[in-house]
């Protein structure tokens, strides 16, 4: 089976750096990616652009617009990836330099958007945002909005809920957006967001942070399981659903493992594979 990872990592950010090294012990390099890709029939991923212009300072304001992929100078070419936006540097007098950017970037070759809600003190639905829901309208790209917990506690959780997501659905029902993470701890309210609105997906990304043997603790952990599996259930619609794996924050073979088990197996294509090509639909290209 082809597969698809449609949400991981590919910056220069401390906090991914120390995680890869201590924590989820895989080879944060074009390298590394390349052998986790091989070993698991990936044929691309997409990364979520992101920068810090001070060491350990994620979620940085100082980081200029579009946010890219800065880990090593080369993309590897089988990533693509999603421009991602500091809303702070769009209310001063470098907005329209920054928008202008963040639109050179999606006339190239940015497939989707990326919104850090959470990270940044600013809720999805604020004027900030509106010119970048309308370069996505006007592109025909998928904004993907951090949701639920964050990896970082610099961040404030109240702008990161995904209830406010449905504001945005209702508002702009040309966009498609992707809640990340499943929108995690809030997996039901995210759930009840893809079943009501047609224009919203979500991806399940980053539910482990660890090794092998940190996602096979949590596969046998029965509460864990059962609390995503109650969302899935509940929004019954695989269709919406994107496969993701949050790397370098997880060894991507054992979350596959770990996803496929919550997953049908009749929807594992959409799920790993062809969701992200309608959704993402540049890819294509």
């Amino acid at each position: 089976m082809k597969i698809i990872d449609a949400h991981l990592h590919f910056s220069k950010i401390e906090s991914f750096k120390k995680t890869a090294k201590e924590i989820s012990f895989v080879d944060y390099s074009a390298i590394g990616l390349n052998k986790e890709f091989e070993n698991n029939n990936i044929i691309m991923g997409i990364g979520m652009g992101v920068t810090e212009e001070l060491r350990g300072g994620f979620p940085d304001i100082s980081s200029s617009n579009p946010m890219n992929l800065d880990l090593e100078a080369k993309l590897p070419s089988n990533l693509a990836y999603c421009v991602g936006i500091n809303p702070v540097k769009l209310i001063d007098e470098r907005k329209e330099q920054e928008l202008f950017q963040i639109e050179e970037e999606l006339k190239r070759d940015a497939i989707g958007i990326k919104i850090y809600a959470g990270y940044y003190p600013f809720y999805v639905y604020d004027a900030v945002y509106e010119p970048i829901y309308a370069l996505a309208e006007k592109y025909d790209v998928p904004v993907v909005i951090h949701s639920g917990d964050t990896y970082s506690d610099r961040g404030l959780l109240k702008y990161s809920h995904p209830l406010a997501i449905d504001e945005l659905a209702v508002k702009y029902r040309n966009i498609r957006f992707v809640i990340a993470h499943l929108g995690d701890p809030w997996v039901m309210e995210t759930a009840e967001l893809i079943s009501k609105n047609s224009n919203v997906f979500t991806d399940i990304s980053g539910l482990i942070v660890g090794d092998e043997k940190e996602v096979e603790r949590w596969k046998n952990e029965k509460l864990f399981v059962e609390h995503i599996k109650r969302a899935l259930i509940y929004a019954d619609n695989y269709y919406k659903i994107l496969f993701g794996s949050d790397w370098p924050l997880v060894q991507i073979g054992p979350y596959i493992e770990f996803i496929k088990e919550l997953i049908p197996v009749e929807f594992h294509e959409h799920v790993f594979y062809r969701n992200a090509l309608h959704v993402f639909s540049k890819l294509d290209k």
